[in-house]
């Protein structure tokens, strides 16, 4: 199920991070040190009212070209108004509106989509009156709101809500496998998706999603049916689009969501940048089955101890996914593509494993009595027996005296000896801790 989407838009310095941090509850959006390069998320997820929807902010898009602020803020908007549902419209109160709110309001008055008015730095009751002056944009009630104490976020959340779309029901029967082709722009991921076709395809439908904007394509092969959730069909062309990396990073949020198996599609012939890393990590934390595939091998210039030395690098630079196999193809020529879904229905069928409670408890009371857990002040933890609670990802809880004692390196201890029963290859594995008298 797709989650809607809300936006965060406004000129520079109105607080648009701070606001994205409350809203998502955490502090993701993170300038480094060094200037001009940020490490910020521009996308999270948030849940208001037993709602779930995704959260974009703006503000972390920046615009190769030196195109001036107006025309920086203009782009940022126009990404908005294509990606969200919703749209929260930031400005100033002690500013008041300037002429980048003015053309900004123009936009996402043309536009047609919902907008919240969010008047920011309403820091005390003072300031409460310089609201007023924003009902001129246009937009209705304006909602006074202070990033810096968190006041007005929860009216803010309200209003935004209420203006969603709810959530797509997915179309497609449990036994079907989405697979999402995810990656920068100009990785072959188009090329991919006609080479896994092929002339033999038995194509139910091509469904042209009506809010979640990507082209899914059904086929089946050798008795499995399956669903192409291609990224690269999702948006039209234009500059916007591609003088932005972090827009390939937008276009895959929904098709992660919706996906059970993740292909990350790497370009061999350029090799791993920055960006795949982010891309990587959205399908990670959103506990989806993944498989790197590592295009353009075709144009590689190779030996024996090429594929292995790309292969290292991969694991180097993505430690935090070292379950997810890699395969290397080429869309172009269809050398090694046969490897891809026999990959695929592997990591699809690991994803959504079962292990039997005695089972997992024998591992579990194994994995202690081999290495307990060390103590701390004279206290040690207590694990007590743990069981699978969830599929896609596998998820298990493990009750334990004292939940706080849990280290994550005992954590991935444990995880160590479950996968080296159960190698879970191509899906995370979560583990989490709950004291045992908390089971009722």
């Amino acid at each position: 199920m797709a989650r809607p989407v809300i936006a965060i838009v406004g000129r520079p310095n109105v607080g648009k991070s701070t606001i994205f941090n409350r809203i998502i509850g955490d502090r993701l959006a993170i300038v480094e040190d060094k200037p001009g390069v940020t490490r910020d998320r521009i996308y999270g997820t948030g849940e208001w009212n037993g709602i779930p929807f995704s959260v974009i902010d703006t503000g972390g898009i920046e615009i190769d070209g030196e195109d001036g602020m107006l025309r920086l803020i203009r782009m940022q908007a126009e990404l908005a108004i294509e990606e969200a549902d919703t749209i929260i419209f930031m400005v100033d109160a002690k500013a008041g509106i300037t002429n980048a709110d003015e053309e900004v309001s123009q936009m996402l008055y043309r536009s047609g989509k919902p907008v919240v008015l969010a008047v920011n730095k309403v820091d005390n009751l003072q300031r409460m009156d310089d609201i007023y002056e924003f009902y001129g944009l246009g937009f209705g009630d304006p909602v006074g709101i202070s990033g810096a104490h968190g006041t007005g976020i929860g009216d803010l959340l309200d209003a935004a809500v209420a203006k969603l779309p709810p959530a797509e029901e997915e179309e497609y029967d449990d036994d079907v496998i989405k697979v999402a082709l995810i990656g920068r722009p100009n990785v072959g991921k188009s090329s991919l998706v006609n080479a896994i076709l092929g002339e033999e395809r038995v194509i139910v439908s091509d469904v042209a999603g009506t809010t979640r904007d990507a082209i899914d394509t059904p086929f089946e092969r050798d008795g499995q049916k399956y669903v192409l959730i291609d990224t690269a069909g999702m948006r039209k062309r234009g500059k916007v689009y591609e003088t932005t990396e972090k827009y390939s990073v937008m276009r895959a949020m929904k098709a992660i969501e919706r996906a059970d198996v993740a292909l990350i599609v790497i370009n061999g012939e350029e090799g791993i940048i920055e960006q795949d890393k982010h891309i990587a990590g959205y399908a990670h934390e959103n506990g989806k089955a993944s498989v790197f595939v590592v295009n353009k091998w075709d144009v590689v210039e190779k030996d024996d101890k090429t594929m292995q030395h790309f292969e290292n690098t991969i694991r180097e630079q993505f430690l935090f996914m070292h379950y997810a196999p890699v395969v290397f193809l080429s869309a172009k020529t269809k050398s090694r593509l046969t490897k891809l879904l026999p990959v695929v229905n592997s990591v699809a069928e690991q994803h959504a494993m079962r292990i039997p409670t005695h089972v997992l408890n024998d591992i579990i009371m194994d994995a202690v009595s081999i290495n307990p857990p060390p103590t701390d002040k004279g206290r040690r933890l207590k694990v007590n027996y743990a069981t699978q609670v969830a599929v896609k990802p596998p998820t298990i809880l493990i009750f334990v005296n004292e939940p706080e004692m849990m280290h994550f390196s005992y954590e991935r201890y444990l995880e160590n000896k479950i996968r080296a029963a159960f190698p879970f290859e191509g899906t995370p594995l979560r583990l989490f801790s709950r004291r045992k008298s908390d089971q009722e």
